[in-house]
């Protein structure tokens, strides 16, 4: 059910308006209000879905009910309602944030596609802000030790920043938690935040995938496609194992970096492009330069701001928070109450070689929340934890 207050003061045109929407569909719950300062005070006591607002008002016009509905419930879309001299405030409202506006006397079939597309977008407008709550729960940083909160420091620092990033650590570390840290905590995080696993794409399609390619520039490009760079923009691209990036994708992304424009295979036309670029790797690239195999001037141009993710054996004092964090996670997934660990088959994991990292650790605790009993104890981990 959606729920439409019309504010207006014109009473026939509110009644019409009220009718058309009821008689449209039978979900919407349509409310109504003679004049701004009544429909304000309905915005603060209940939830709607989408306001219809007049312009011109007594007591309160439309253009002051939409700044102090925006301050108070700024997800709802407004629908402004202009009279024949009304057009540039309504065109003004809209940069203000309202969703559009419609004419005096009211056309019923713009009128009524105006207002599914108003809550479209409301729908759109939350499920992105539950999305974006799942994301940062799958992202989470877990511990506290030293090594880590020095991380956290240098993202509070970093992230509001557009300086390009570049994250080293060994495999299973967590290096792309940090990049979605930093997208989360920026002045981006509205907009895209774009992955490509530089080691995951053949070398040959590498270009395509990040700069997209025109219909015909090779045998299976039967359409135009843009590629990541281009759904990255006003966001982040996280390039993900830039150590294995071919020397000829490196050269234009480089030139992406230096100009802030990009082209796709086999066109030469300049699309521009504002994106902020971090990049991680498990490789040393100072060796890789010196072999030969890496751009000294594009490891210059990503390594503005250098994050060291420590390996997990150097940081054990984080295991029993890491424990406990997975073992509720994994009970979630397999719709199982939570099981506990013993202090002892936790001192066991703090003791073991993590060469895997993070992401080993959380494969054994799944292994053991599945084979061991309902505390998992010392016994479970000598004959279930074993790597």
């Amino acid at each position: 059910m959606s729920k439409i207050l019309v504010i207006e003061d014109e009473s026939a045109i509110r009644r019409v308006l009220v009718k058309i929407l009821s008689e449209e569909n039978d979900s919407y719950i349509v409310e109504e209000a003679e004049d701004g300062l009544k429909g304000l005070e309905s915005i603060k006591k209940e939830d709607f879905d989408l306001v219809l607002c007049d312009i011109k008002m007594p007591k309160m016009d439309g253009v002051e009910v939409l700044e102090a509905a925006r301050k108070i419930r700024p997800e709802i879309p407004f629908i402004m309602i202009s009279g024949h001299g009304d057009l540039d405030t309504a065109v003004n409202t809209m940069r203000m944030g309202a969703f559009d506006y419609i004419s005096k006397p009211p056309d019923l079939n713009r009128l009524l596609t105006t207002v599914r597309n108003a809550l479209d977008k409301k729908e759109l407008v939350i499920e992105n802000k539950i999305l974006k709550k799942k994301v940062s729960k799958n992202y989470q940083m877990i511990g506290e030790s030293q090594a880590l909160e020095t991380i956290k420091d240098m993202i509070e620092k970093v992230a509001p920043t557009d300086a390009r990033v570049l994250i080293t650590g060994s495999n299973g570390t967590g290096k792309e938690l940090v990049a979605h840290w930093i997208h989360e905590k920026s002045q981006r995080n509205s907009a895209p935040f774009i992955e490509v696993n530089c080691a995951a794409i053949p070398s040959e399609l590498i270009e395509s995938e990040l700069f997209g390619h025109v219909k015909g520039a090779f045998t299976s490009a039967v359409k135009d496609r843009a590629g990541k760079f281009e759904a990255a923009n006003n966001g982040t691209i996280f390039l993900d194992e830039i150590g294995d990036m071919s020397l000829s994708a490196q050269a234009k992304v480089l030139r992406a970096l230096q100009e802030n424009k990009i082209s796709r295979v086999g066109s030469d036309k300049d699309i521009k492009v504002d994106v902020r670029v971090i990049a991680a790797t498990n490789k040393d690239l100072k060796k890789e330069i010196k072999d030969g195999n890496f751009r000294e001037d594009l490891y210059h141009r990503l390594a503005v701001i250098l994050i060291q993710v420590p390996d997990l054996n150097d940081r054990r004092e984080d295991i029993p928070l890491l424990i406990s964090y997975f073992a509720d996670k994994i009970s979630e997934e397999h719709g199982t109450a939570t099981k506990t660990f013993s202090d002892k088959a936790i001192e066991m994991l703090q003791n073991y070689d993590w060469t895997g990292n993070i992401r080993e650790l959380r494969n054994v605790v799944e292994r053991l929340i599945i084979l061991g009993g309902k505390e998992v104890t010392e016994e479970d981990v000598k004959l279930f934890g074993s790597k």
